[in-house]
C-alpha cells in the first residue's frame, strides 16, 4: 500500500477500487430458492486511475463501476463493468485522472473543461425496461442489463436528476428530483420531475430552495413529494476559496417542502425542525391531512467537513418517524424516534414503497462506532414493535439489504432479501441471501466470491 492510500481512508481497505472487468461463476454453500431468478445489481465509487490529490480524494467521487450478481435454476454468475462515462472516456484517453475532487474546476486539469464529468456512481434503478445508473448531478446513464454494456446517458431528462428516484407500485411512474440546477454550479435551484411507466418524461418544473443544499434523497406518498434541504450546503464561494464545496452549517436549520405531486411547484409549503441529516429515508406515506415519513437520522452530515474546512463531528443515524400536518397551522415537523440501533441503507418491500409498510430492513452498527460501517442486518416488525439481527464476524460489513418478493401476489414482506458482505479475514466478498422474516436464523444460501466488491451505495434487484 503506497503512502497516498495510508493518508485517505477512501483509497485503502475495502474502499480501494479493483479496478479489473470480471466474469465469474461463483460456488454456492446452502441452497437458493427456486423462485429466486434475477439479479442483484449493485453500483458504488471505483476510481479507474489514481485521484489528481489523493489527499482530498472523498469516496463519492470515484467512477462508477456495476456489479451484477446472476441467480438462475440454483447458481449464481458474477459480472462487473465501468460505467463509460464521458468523463471515465475522457480520462481513460489520456490514461491519468483529470477532474479533481467532487469534480472541482479548480483542481481539475485544462483538458476537462466541456467535459459533462458525470460519474454515475451512486443507485441503479430498473424503469421502463432501462438499466440505469445514477448519480448527484447528470442524467440517467444506461446499461446493458445482460452484458452490462454502457449505452450512454438517456438524454429525454433533459437535465439533473439524483441517485433516489421512487417508482410508484400503483400507477408505474418514476417520481424523481434534481438540485443544483442552473447556470451556475452549486445553486439553489431544483427541480421535479416524473417519468410514465413507459420512459416518457411527462413533467419537469424547476423551484428555488431556501438554500444549496445537497439533497441526496426524497419522500414521495401517493398523493404529496417532500423535499429536505438541510444544512450540508453547497458554496461556489466558498469551493473558489479553496474550502469545501459542500460543508456543514447547522445554523440554517432543517426545512422540508410538501407538495401535492399534481400542484404547481409554487405551492410548496415549507416545513422546519433543528438542524440534523439525513441520506436515506425507509419510506412515506399519508393518512388524511398527515404525512408520516420513517428516515435514517444524523444529528450532523458524516463525512463532510465543517464551512471553515475543519473536520466535522463523527455522527450515527436512527430511525425516526416525521409527521407533517397538513392542516394545522404550525409549520414545526414533529419527530418521534421509533428505533435505537444505529444504521443506515434503510429498506421496504417496494410493492408497498409510497403506501403505509409494516416490515423495514437496513444495515446496523451494532458496536455504535459512528461511521457508516455496518456489521449486522436488522429487520424491523413496525406492528409488533419486534426487531431481529444478524450480526457478522468481526471485521465483516455488509452492503444495503435489498427485498425480493417470493411472487408478484405474495404479502407484504414475504421473500428474501439478498446482501453483498466483505469478508475482512479473507478480503474478499459473498452474496447472500436470508428469509426476508427470519433474519436471526442466517442467510440460507451463500455465493462465494474468489476476490472483494468494494463498498459501494446502493443495489436493487431485477427479475428476469
Amino acid at each position: 500500500m503506497d503512502g497516498n492510500a495510508r493518508i485517505n481512508p477512501y483509497l485503502a481497505g475495502n474502499f480501494a477500487p479493483i479496478r479489473s472487468e470480471d466474469d465469474f461463476d461463483l460456488t454456492v454453500t446452502g441452497e437458493l430458492p427456486q423462485g429466486l431468478r434475477g439479479a442483484l445489481f449493485r453500483i458504488g465509487p471505483n476510481p479507474q486511475f489514481e485521484p489528481r490529490d489523493p489527499g482530498s480524494h472523498h469516496w463519492f467521487g470515484g467512477d462508477g463501476m456495476v456489479h451484477g450478481f446472476y441467480v438462475e435454476d440454483g447458481k449464481v454468475k458474477y459480472r462487473n463493468r465501468y460505467v463509460r462515462t464521458p468523463k471515465w472516456r475522457l480520462e481513460h484517453e489520456h490514461g491519468r485522472a483529470l477532474f479533481g475532487s467532487m469534480g472541482n474546476p479548480m483542481t481539475s486539469d485544462p483538458l476537462t473543461v466541456g467535459n459533462e464529468g458525470g460519474v454515475a456512481n451512486t443507485n441503479i434503478v430498473w424503469h421502463a425496461g432501462k438499466l440505469m445508473a445514477l448519480e448527484e448531478a447528470h442524467q440517467p446513464f444506461e446499461m446493458d442489463v445482460r452484458t452490462l454494456e454502457s449505452r450512454g446517458y438517456v438524454r429525454p431528462y433533459k437535465g439533473k436528476v439524483t441517485a433516489h428516484p421512487k417508482i410508484d407500485p400503483k400507477t408505474g411512474e418514476m417520481i424523481w428530483f434534481g438540485y443544483g440546477v442552473g447556470d451556475m454550479p452549486l445553486s439553489a435551484g431544483m427541480s421535479y420531475g416524473v417519468t410514465a411507466s413507459d420512459g416518457t418524461v411527462v413533467r419537469r418544473d424547476d423551484f428555488q430552495a431556501p438554500f444549496s443544499s445537497m439533497v441526496h434523497d426524497f419522500m414521495t406518498t401517493e398523493n404529496h413529494v417532500l423535499f429536505p434541504v438541510l444544512p450540508l450546503t453547497g458554496s461556489l464561494q466558498r469551493a473558489m476559496s479553496g474550502l469545501p464545496p459542500f460543508a456543514w452549517e447547522p445554523e440554517k436549520g432543517s426545512h422540508v417542502g410538501v407538495m401535492r405531486r399534481d400542484a404547481d411547484v409554487s405551492t410548496i409549503r415549507w416545513f422546519n425542525t433543528e438542524a440534523c441529516y439525513v441520506f436515506h429515508p425507509l419510506n412515506s406515506w399519508e393518512e388524511g391531512d398527515k404525512l408520516f415519513c420513517d428516515v435514517m437520522r444524523y444529528d450532523a452530515a458524516p463525512l463532510f467537513p465543517n464551512a471553515d474546512g475543519s473536520p466535522g463531528d463523527k455522527a450515527a443515524a436512527r430511525l425516526v418517524r416525521w409527521t407533517f400536518d397538513l392542516a394545522g397551522d404550525s409549520d414545526a415537523i414533529h419527530e418521534q424516534q421509533i428505533d435505537d440501533l444505529d444504521g443506515e441503507f434503510p429498506r421496504v418491500d417496494p410493492r408497498v414503497e409510497t403506501l403505509k409498510h409494516r416490515h423495514g430492513w437496513y444495515g446496523a452498527d451494532t458496536a455504535s462506532s459512528m461511521t457508516i460501517r455496518l456489521n449486522a442486518i436488522a429487520h424491523l416488525d413496525l406492528t409488533t414493535g419486534k426487531r431481529q439481527l444478524y450480526e457478522l464476524d468481526r471485521g465483516d460489513a455488509t452492503s444495503e439489504p435489498v427485498f425480493v418478493a417470493r411472487s408478484p401476489t405474495a404479502e407484504e414482506g414475504d421473500g428474501w432479501i439478498t446482501a453483498v458482505v466483505y469478508r475482512a479475514g479473507e478480503d474478499r466478498s459473498d452474496f447472500l441471501v436470508f428469509e426476508a422474516q427470519d433474519i436471526a436464523r442466517g442467510p440460507i444460501a451463500a455465493a462465494h466470491m474468489p476476490r472483494r466488491v468494494p463498498f459501494g451505495f446502493h443495489g436493487n434487484w431485477v427479475n428476469f
